[in-house]
């Protein structure tokens, strides 16, 4: 199942993707969210989506997040567009500007989409969703916050953000690239990241709160 939402103006399709995100995880409070972007989408993960089923309820929410940025990306999206569409988990993809064309397939396929339109003669700066995840990749805490809070602040959802370091920290590991961190650093980070948004679902904390702690005790 696919929900769509684009246009230039990105701030409203996002905070729009994310409405529905908070929507779905509240009806589905067992349900699982991931975020893909361009940093750590590929066909392997992509399938494993479509085919892979939660183990307490059988959907997953995805956010795609601008994967489109990317050719190859890109490609390897439209090419599953069918099976995307048809999967029982749940895809809301999330794009910017988009040629006729790739809007045509992915309207085609959706359960819903909306388009988010700048009014004429108006430009908007877009936020850099990856430099987050760089931060995290190169153990940079003070820049890592600073990027969060601003994220934050920006109406970046806490679960998005969750994905997106989540991601980081598994792509690393499935890649081997370590970078400034041991194998058991990242191992260790990847545990504290799944207690978290799991803490977070028993109300022990808020997910926003959680994340927080966690990049500055890096």
């Amino acid at each position: 199942m696919i929900y769509f939402f684009y246009g230039e103006d990105i701030d409203r399709a996002r905070t729009k993707s994310h409405e529905l995100v908070q929507s779905l995880l509240k009806k589905k409070q067992h349900a699982s969210f991931f975020k893909i972007d361009v940093e750590n989408c590929n066909e392997a993960i992509i399938e494993e989506y479509i085919e892979s089923q939660g183990l307490f309820e059988n959907k997953y929410i995805i956010l795609l997040d601008r994967i489109s940025e990317d050719k190859n990306t890109k490609a390897v999206f439209i090419s599953k567009i069918k099976e995307i569409a048809e999967s029982q988990n749940i895809f809301i993809v999330l794009e910017g500007k988009l040629d006729k064309a790739t809007i045509t397939k992915i309207e085609k396929n959706s359960e819903k989409y909306l388009k988010f339109d700048l009014p004429k003669g108006v430009q908007k700066e877009e936020y850099n969703a990856f430099a987050l995840a760089d931060a995290l990749g190169k153990k940079d805490k003070k820049n890592l916050w600073i990027l969060y809070r601003k994220a934050i602040e920006k109406g970046e959802a806490p679960e998005a953000l969750h994905g997106m370091m989540f991601w980081k920290v598994k792509t690393m590991l499935m890649n081997n690239y370590l970078g400034v961190y041991s194998k058991d650093e990242l191992y260790n980070l990847s545990d504290k990241l799944i207690s978290i948004y799991h803490d977070s679902r028993r109300g022990v904390h808020e997910l926003e709160t959680g994340l927080e702690s966690l990049i500055l005790s890096l």
